[in-house]
């Protein structure tokens, strides 16, 4: 009996000729680590695998922002143990002139209107102190004409540049689904689960901004998103858009609810398809909790 019992251990040890499978092999950090909002204070010391745009996804600005903040040009370049200021610098007030200043500052004035010509009887003011040469000035000002833009060199205008309304409320914002496709992956809470939708299509469709906002992100340095759009709607939503196979659109720029901002593709994907979310106040939240209902 001993026998036989040796001799099944050691046929089922020779069985087995590959090694045990592996079913996640870890590259690092991706954004899947981060979330936003989810950084506080005024400082943060980077660590190994930070860039400067996961850390701004982390903290909830702007990526300028926090470059202008901590003096850095782009690429934005960072290194491990560098400590970096998160939230807007004090402000530093701003000292007001003493009274020997503005002593000074009166004789000065005072000085220069002798020495200019005597205004001819048209231009002449009511007063000639202080206070009616202002509203003198005051009413001139108001029969000038508006200023007309000048023409440029090649002799044509350039078109003005799109004036950015106010950030709606909560309540106000408007949603649209962000393209048209068959939904392959729904959201879910659970902690491996999707954040957001996968959405199918073929690739170069369009993307669409699924509610007014402004662009704060739009680029491929988030590993695991691809060609990444970030919009921010309001204080409290954002929605982002990856794997996208071309932006249309950059930082800083307004956009309107249902204009294209992308076309989709494949970037760090398995197929092509787009990954929508949306955040409120920095938790991923279910997209059809706002998305119109029965179009998809």
């Amino acid at each position: 009996m001993t026998l036989l019992a040796s001799m099944v251990v050691l046929t089922g040890c020779a069985q087995r000729t590959e090694p045990a499978p592996v079913t996640r092999l870890y590259q690092g950090k991706t954004i899947h680590d981060f979330e936003p909002a989810s950084l506080t204070g005024d400082s943060y010391v980077v660590e190994a695998g930070d860039t400067l745009y996961s850390i701004a996804f982390r903290a909830n600005e702007d990526v300028r922002t926090l470059a202008q903040w901590n003096r850095l040009n782009a690429p934005y370049t960072i290194q491990p143990g560098q400590k970096l200021r998160i939230s807007a610098p004090p402000v530093t007030p701003v000292s007001t002139p003493t009274s020997t200043s503005r002593s000074t500052q009166t004789r000065s004035t005072t000085v220069v209107k002798k020495s200019t010509p005597t205004p001819s009887a048209s231009q002449n003011v009511a007063s000639t102190s202080g206070k009616g040469y202002g509203e003198q000035k005051v009413k001139e000002n108001k029969k000038q004409p508006a200023r007309v833009q000048a023409p440029s060199s090649s002799g044509q205008i350039s078109p003005p540049t799109r004036a950015e309304p106010p950030l709606p409320a909560s309540k106000d914002i408007v949603w649209q689904w962000p393209a048209t496709g068959k939904v392959l992956r729904e959201f879910s809470s659970a902690e491996t689960g999707s954040k957001g939708l996968d959405i199918a299509g073929t690739r170069g469709a369009p993307i669409y901004a699924a509610a007014a906002g402004k662009v704060v992100y739009a680029g491929n340095a988030l590993k695991g998103y691809g060609q990444l759009i970030i919009l921010k709607h309001n204080d409290d939503y954002i929605t982002a858009y990856a794997h996208n196979q071309q932006l249309l659109v950059k930082e800083q720029q307004w956009v309107n609810k249902g204009e294209q901002i992308a076309a989709m593709g494949d970037t760090d994907a398995e197929r092509v398809k787009l990954h929508f979310q949306v955040r409120f106040r920095g938790k991923s939240v279910n997209p059809r909790h706002y998305l119109p209902r029965g179009t998809q």
